[in-house]
């Protein structure tokens, strides 16, 4: 199973950089991290409303990274997100990070979703799954 493609841009500043101008290895999280929300958002669902409203989060359960080329300060990359499974309570994602068409890394993403209440997986939101497949 494979979703639509999402494209979140993303612009490499100074504060994301170590002293030689190379994104430090944990900033690419925080990219992967953004493009994950933007790409719920663009499917109409906050984190934030499905918090206040049914004490449901999403967490992440386990991650793969692949570091294969820099990236720069003030590069201007896209980070391309992809659903490539979806079970009961988890979400798998695929994501890359590109400069152009130049693959810097790739990442394996495994979001679980959690029913704050209890503290235990819940199952994924109906309307959620049907938003990534359509």
């Amino acid at each position: 199973m494979t979703s639509k493609e999402f494209i979140f841009p993303v612009r490499v500043y100074y504060e994301d950089t170590d002293a030689g101008g190379v994104v430090y290895h944990a900033r690419y999280l925080h990219f992967y991290e953004r493009a994950r929300t933007e790409f719920l958002r663009t499917l109409n669902f906050s984190q934030q409303a499905l918090l206040n409203e049914r004490q449901l989060a999403f967490v992440v359960k386990s991650m793969s990274i692949d570091y294969n080329i820099p990236a720069k300060l003030d590069d201007l990359l896209d980070v391309v997100t992809q659903v490539t499974e979806m079970k009961g309570a988890t979400i798998l994602f695929t994501q890359l990070l590109k400069r152009a068409e130049t693959v810097l890394s790739t990442a394996t993403v495994k979001v679980a979703c959690v029913d704050l209440g209890k503290m235990k997986p819940a199952a994924l939101p109906k309307e959620v799954k049907a938003a990534f497949l359509n």
